[in-house]
Order: structure tokens, then C-alpha cells, then sequence
């Protein structure tokens, strides 16, 4: 997050509003509502995360079992459980 003068940017009408509740202090500006990305989604970890689980699902339906897959993917048992439980939604 970049810090940014408010002087700089804000129109002086603006600028003395906001002074008669916060007077030389920080304050944080969020991004509207539903400009927001989700977690992962920029770096496409979220993608890969859901291949891989896709991955998962599908070698459990082929007959693997759970030690196997907790085994191949580097993952604990219960997460292996977690993932090839889940009901969809």
C-alpha cells in the first residue's frame, strides 16, 4: 500500500471535512465493494489449488486411497479427507 498526501489528491473542501474528524493522523481508504479480487487470484494460486483438488477427487473415484494421495501430493491425511469429502456446493 502506497502512502499518498491527502493534500495532493483531495479537493481543499474535502480535505478540511475529513481534517474535523481525523487531524494529521492516517487513515485507511478502502476499495469499493466488489473491486475487490479474491485471494489468489492475481498470482493464480487459487486456479492451481483447484486443479490440484480437482486431481485429488478424481484419483479417490479411481480407487487410490487416502494414505496414497496424502503420500503423492505431500499432504496430511485429514487434508486429503477434507478435500475428497467435501459435498459441492
Amino acid at each position: 500500500m502506497e502512502y499518498i498526501n491527502a493534500d495532493v489528491v483531495l479537493p481543499e473542501e474535502l480535505l478540511k471535512e475529513v481534517q474535523k474528524y481525523i487531524n494529521g493522523g492516517m487513515i485507511y481508504i478502502p476499495k469499493p465493494k466488489g473491486s475487490r479480487k479474491g485471494w489468489g487470484v492475481n498470482s493464480g494460486h487459487r486456479t492451481y489449488l483447484i486443479q490440484r483438488n480437482n486431481q485429488i477427487r478424481e484419483s479417490f473415484l479411481q480407487g487410490a486411497n487416502i494414505h496414497q494421495l496424502s503420500d503423492q501430493y505431500f499432504l496430511s491425511c485429514e487434508s486429503i479427507k477434507k478435500i475428497v469429502y467435501k459435498k459441492s456446493v
